[in-house]
């Protein structure tokens, strides 16, 4: 198999880089450089006609995207933690929570990145305005999800899982593109210390 994704801060490749190294998986890495427009290539966009990033390659020659696609077919195909729950229950918990983070706090960070950021001025029409009106939505978003983890270790419960996969990748770009955890957020604050703090997030 061979993922091609993009270095740090992208987060969406980020997310099945982690889910490998928790999962113990090696996969074969192809960088795709964003920057220089290689997602939207000819070549790439035979691979993926949307041209986004990351896709994985199967050993048919085959392609998937989606990072939580991805991260599902990992997750049927390789050893190691059951990292989109175990029972059915946790299950559906997990997936709760990735539409949840994806929907509320993803999304809304994703239209001040493209409407506000300097690195995006190029690639679409701004409405600063809108972007700038993005930013509220995503404190009030992180003060109920402190509210949700009060008392709580990982996103989905007990066990680490792909929702704080999701989180943390969302969290960390979030960062990078001047959108923070707000400082009043302890549980938020202490969970992703936490979820930083293992090896895998430095994939």
């Amino acid at each position: 198999m061979k993922l091609y994704g993009e270095d740090n801060p992208a987060p969406n490749p980020r997310r099945v880089r982690i889910f490998l190294a928790e999962k113990g998986g090696a996969v074969e890495h192809v960088r795709v450089p964003m920057r220089a427009r290689g997602h939207k290539a000819a070549d790439f966009l035979k691979k993926n006609s949307l041209g986004q990033l990351p896709v994985l390659e199967l050993d048919d020659g085959s392609f998937l995207s989606e990072s939580v696609s991805i991260c599902r077919y990992l997750e049927e195909t390789l050893p190691g933690p059951a990292l989109f729950g175990a029972t059915a229950r946790e299950r559906a918990e997990v997936d709760m929570w990735i539409r949840r983070l994806e929907l509320q706090l993803m999304s809304p960070i994703g239209q001040i990145w493209r409407h506000t950021h300097p690195l995006t001025a190029a690639l679409l029409t701004q409405y600063v305005e809108f972007g700038e009106s993005n930013r509220p939505r995503v404190e009030q978003i992180y003060r109920w999800f402190d509210g949700e983890l009060a008392g709580k270790t990982f996103v989905a419960g007990e066990a680490y899982s792909m929702a704080d996969i999701i989180g943390l990748t969302t969290a960390d770009f979030g960062t990078f593109i001047g959108v923070p955890i707000p400082g009043d957020c302890a549980n938020v604050l202490a969970w992703r210390e936490r979820v930083s703090s293992r090896p895998s997030a430095a994939a």
